[in-house]
């Protein structure tokens, strides 16, 4: 049987996750330069590498405070459930980036935000790497 409270829950989480990966996004694409809807229209496959990293990163550090004990007090507070869930969206995002320019500190050979405009394909990987890495490693922590 359909537990309509339930289902709610589910389209509320569905739509607020997709809301939050957009947002994060959004942050992401102005704290890396460049402008990326441009350079995928180009064809810039490091930029496509790099936003593709971002959106499973970002999706799974979400997964993680979807599914968090934090989410478990939407059933008793819905509103202290969404507060919650917030806060640590907003932590893991700010670590995500936080981490890739640790990251990209720590490679001072090289600019990866410049390799990747130039279109330096195995610099989107890298950073698809760092990105993948990185929301395994926060996911954990926001969970």
């Amino acid at each position: 049987m359909i537990y309509l409270p339930d289902l709610m829950l589910t389209v509320f989480y569905a739509a607020f996750g997709i809301l939050l990966m957009i947002l994060a996004n959004i942050v992401i694409d102005f704290f890396i330069p460049g402008d990326f809807a441009e350079e995928i229209r180009r064809g810039n496959r490091a930029v496509a590498w790099l936003s593709a990293g971002s959106f499973i990163g970002i999706g799974e550090i979400l997964r993680a405070v979807i599914i968090s004990p934090a989410s478990d007090a939407m059933a008793l507070d819905f509103v202290q459930g969404v507060v919650a869930s917030v806060v640590y969206a907003a932590a893991g995002i700010l670590f995500f980036i936080i981490g890739f320019f640790v990251i990209n500190a720590w490679h001072r050979k090289y600019k990866l935000a410049a390799e990747i405009r130039r279109g330096n394909t195995a610099a989107g990987i890298f950073v698809f790497g760092i990105f993948v890495g990185l929301s395994l490693v926060i996911s954990g922590a926001v969970h």
